[in-house]
């Protein structure tokens, strides 16, 4: 599907591995490594910088994602993302509401959803009463507790099978994505994977990604060969 509603420039269906950062000394070089590794989706999650400073963040990220022709997304504010014309923006359950976002940052941007539970996946689709939300995107998570969510139990796979069975929309898969449990998520019907502390605590992030990246583009292709066999 398109990354939009009703349109939009991105195509998020076939890509694989979505990193999720905070802002950090050598944050431009950083992504450019990360996706010369395999990384084809960029966000700056970043929670405690002042807004002129997450602008000016933000402002550098997005050139080095436009370099690459990755979608740079912005956590948290679409207001943000609609001033400096990020390609989308991330929101969770208590942020601004999926409807109120897209107002914000219009029919052409990348809307994502986090989702937690059955009861947040039920409000997503939508059902006799009430649409589907004008998102582009869910993510689902976190499969396993993670320092980046303090505090929340982890979903386990029974919920991507879920997620994934359910969406219309390309559910990326949250929490402990590395290389050693991303088979065991494809195999529940995981295709999109969200990564952090694979990445951000990695001494060479460049080969972190695209080990990563092989192992993932392997056990989708087993899944789905297996699926069409």
């Amino acid at each position: 599907m398109t990354t939009s509603t009703p349109g939009g420039r991105w195509n998020l269906g076939g890509r694989r591995l979505y990193l999720c950062t905070p802002d950090r000394l050598d944050l431009e070089q950083f992504i450019d490594k990360c996706i010369q590794g395999g990384v084809d989706v960029v966000q700056l999650r970043e929670k405690h910088l002042p807004d002129v400073r997450l602008v000016a963040r933000a402002l550098r990220v997005q050139q080095v994602c436009a370099h690459h022709q990755v979608p740079f997304i912005l956590n948290d504010r679409p207001d943000l993302a609609a001033a400096i014309g990020a390609d989308g923006v991330h929101v969770g359950q208590d942020d601004l509401g999926p409807d109120e976002t897209r107002r914000v940052v219009g029919p052409d941007a990348i809307v994502g959803l986090s989702t937690h539970g059955t009861d947040d996946l039920q409000r997503a689709v939508g059902g006799p009463d009430a649409g589907p939300a004008p998102v582009d995107y869910l993510s689902a998570g976190p499969v396993t507790p993670t320092p980046t969510k303090p505090g929340r139990a982890g979903t386990g796979l029974g919920y991507v099978r879920e997620a994934t069975g359910r969406a219309s929309w390309p559910v990326w898969i949250t929490g402990g994505v590395d290389p050693t449990t991303a088979p065991a998520m494809a195999a529940s019907g995981a295709r999109h994977f969200v990564v952090v502390r694979w990445l951000t605590e990695a001494d060479d992030p460049a080969q972190h990604a695209r080990t990563l990246r092989q192992v993932i583009d392997e056990a989708v292709a087993r899944e789905e060969a297996a699926a069409t066999g």
